[in-house]
């Protein structure tokens, strides 16, 4: 008997999964190094380390493995997730105004094959003031959270705009990901 395996500590993953009635049998968050290497652009950034985190899952060989990452960019400049306050500050003065994308990378396992998808979003941030910086950072929604940012909580207030897929922009597209979970052979509409 397979089991549903998902490799990510995001509550926000296990929230999307669970609107689609899937209920992981197990949450196994990976421990890679998540550090981009040298000029590694976001893209191809997001979806390596996809991939890592779903080989780095302990499963059996018939077992169904889900991980995924999320990483905001602009330009070609990665936002990560902030290490403190004033780095959560940068980054929101930096997306002040302006577009980034949001690129959300899904690797689905099942003994040595893997599905991935990668889908890429675009978010428009309003003009930010400082008391909106500021009242943002104090609600303290930007902890561990890519760009220093949630769309779906708080910041929803300073987002007027996007192009793409919302559950892509929270941390995992639910229809690219109901794709590769039935290629994987887990029944999704159960």
């Amino acid at each position: 008997m397979s089991r549903f395996i998902l490799g990510s500590g995001s509550p926000r993953r296990l929230e999307l999964l669970a609107q689609l009635g899937i209920v992981p049998d197990a949450v196994r968050p990976p421990d890679i190094d998540e550090d981009p290497s040298g000029a590694e652009l976001p893209r191809p950034y997001c979806a390596r380390m996809a991939r890592e985190k779903v080989a780095a899952v302990d499963a059996d060989a018939d077992d169904v493995v889900l991980c995924a990452d999320t990483t905001v960019a602009l330009g070609r400049r990665i936002l990560g997730k902030p290490a403190d306050a004033d780095e959560a500050r940068a980054f929101l003065k930096l997306m002040s105004g302006r577009r980034h994308r949001v690129i959300t990378a899904v690797a689905v396992r099942k003994g040595a094959q893997v599905w991935q998808k990668d889908v890429v979003s675009v978010v428009r941030m309003k003009n930010l003031s400082e008391p909106e910086i500021s009242g943002y950072l104090a609600t303290e929604d930007w902890r561990g959270k890519a760009g220093g940012y949630g769309i779906q909580g708080p910041a929803s207030a300073l987002i007027p705009w996007i192009s793409g897929s919302f559950t892509g922009i929270v941390g995992l597209p639910l229809a690219e990901t109901a794709g590769l979970l039935q290629a994987a052979g887990l029944k999704v509409w159960a």
